[in-house]
């Protein structure tokens, strides 16, 4: 906890943006950093609530110590805050940018709609421990001798392999993408996330040992009989990138697009990356001076809304066939979960229209080109209502619904063929990959990450790499010190 009274005596403040009309013109991150002193002062209003919904399962997946390192960024000691946050989190420069904080929710003062602002003060110590140069390589001092394959390089991956490493293993990484990083860097805007963050990890990680194999796909470049025979265990973190089919007639039309390729192209062209990238659309598709449409409702819909006013579009229109949440929550029913309410991102900020309550019907065009999206209101079954049709104007259209699961075709082709890999009914490496062991049915073969759990969030993928990096020392060694 910070200081005894200090949720009485201080108003919680989060760091303000730059105006909407400049920071649609860059990139780059855009929230304007708070000064230690105001950092300190919020981590005071962490107030002494007996039981800490922040740091339990229902708030953080990775059970950080959010109040004992609140009570060190009051107290001033920002390198044993730095140490403690390191201690459950491999990357908090990550989550303290993206997580939308379920810990908030789960914060105790949330009953009186006043979170302390937890997400802030984890930023704030991320970016203090770069500050004071406390990042540094942490080799191992003995190397065990066994040899791990890591299959993919999202926070999953990049989370078991750098615990692998600081365990003594031999630890390889490769990743089908030019550089590492997974959908965190080719899915999650700059604008987000700049991607130096993920440069600095990986060199720390390189100088523990860790070797990232970029530009091979396992399936297609090299087989998982290969990495069976050179190592000792292989660790699949591919994610869940197969896009949801929305089940809406396209009619052939030119101008629809899913949502993921759209931002891995543009977060290429932030990163100077002009070659196409394997598995995605090379279809050039851009939102300058276009109507632009967005099927869905969630991050990634709304990571396409900032994309596009990025890009100078006209108008974007935002649609989500769930109806529009209240503005508050009732606690009573709902603390300390997560809850559904009126929630405004930063790039909806930015000018989207919001329709609440519309199913999509169709796309509609002229000449073999978007000109709309036919859409009707739904009733509280989401089935259409008749007489209620109505035509946005559309130059471009994102469908962003979410993830329907791994990639078919490539790696899990590749073990299938004989290996009886076995998945549950949406095509995740779920089943006998459990939460303790994450063993797959195959010899020497894990999963984590979204592939195994399905779509969900950075700090759970953060989570289920750390804790198969565990399994695994604890099956190669007969004994492990890498925390649950």
């Amino acid at each position: 906890m910070g200081k005894v009274t200090g949720f009485l005596e201080i108003d919680r403040q989060t760091p303000k943006y730059q105006p909407a009309s400049d920071r649609i013109r860059h990139f780059r991150e855009f929230t304007l950093p708070m000064s230690d002193a105001e950092v300190g002062k919020q981590a005071a209003r962490c107030m002494d609530c007996g039981v800490p919904y922040c740091h339990g399962p229902t708030g953080c997946p990775i059970h950080n110590q959010i109040p004992d390192w609140n009570d060190l960024v009051y107290g001033g000691d920002w390198e044993g805050a730095v140490r403690n946050l390191h201690s459950t989190n491999n990357f908090p420069e990550f989550t303290g940018r993206i997580c939308p904080a379920p810990c908030e929710e789960a914060c105790t003062l949330n009953l009186e709609d006043t979170p302390v602002a937890i997400k802030t003060v984890e930023q704030a110590i991320a970016d203090k421990a770069y500050a004071l140069g406390l990042i540094q390589p942490q080799p191992a001092k003995v190397q065990t001798g066994k040899r791990v394959a890591v299959i993919g390089s999202g926070p999953a991956g990049m989370a078991a392999a750098q615990q692998l490493g600081r365990a003594g293993h031999e630890v390889h990484v490769f990743e089908r993408e030019t550089r590492p990083g997974g959908l965190l860097r080719y899915g999650i805007p700059d604008f987000k996330m700049e991607k130096h963050w993920i440069d600095r990890r990986v060199e720390q990680m390189r100088g523990e040992g860790v070797t990232f194999h970029c530009g091979v796909e396992i399936g297609r470049d090299k087989r998982l009989a290969d990495l069976q025979a050179e190592f000792d265990a292989v660790l699949y973190c591919g994610g869940a990138e197969r896009p949801r089919d929305a089940g809406i007639p396209q009619n052939g039309l030119a101008g629809i697009h899913d949502a993921m390729p759209y931002l891995v192209q543009q977060n290429r062209r932030v990163g100077g990356e002009n070659t196409p990238a394997r598995g995605w659309s090379t279809e050039e598709i851009w939102a300058g001076a276009k109507h632009v449409v967005v099927v869905g409702g969630g991050d990634t819909a709304s990571d396409c809304v900032g994309t596009a006013f990025r890009q100078g579009a006209v108008k974007v229109t935002q649609l989500d066939i769930r109806p529009q949440p209240p503005k508050t929550e009732n606690k009573l029913e709902v603390w300390p979960f997560w809850a559904t309410k009126m929630r405004t991102s930063s790039s909806q900020a930015e000018g989207a229209v919001r329709e609440f309550q519309v199913a999509t019907l169709e796309f509609v065009g002229e000449d073999g080109i978007l000109t709309g999206v036919k859409c009707a209101e739904v009733d509280e079954r989401r089935r259409p209502i008749a007489g209620t049709e109505f035509v946005i104007k559309a130059d471009l259209a994102f469908i962003a619904i979410g993830f329907a699961g791994p990639f078919e075709g490539g790696f899990l082709q590749d073990a299938g063929e004989g290996l009886e890999l076995k998945r549950d009914a949406r095509g995740n490496v779920s089943v006998a990959a459990d939460e303790k062991r994450y063993r797959t049915s195959v010899e020497k073969l894990w999963a984590a990450g979204d592939v195994r759990r399905g779509q969900s969030l950075v700090v759970w993928a953060i989570r289920e790499g750390r804790q198969a990096a565990r399994a695994i020392d604890l099956e190669l060694t007969g004994t492990t010190t890498l925390p649950l």
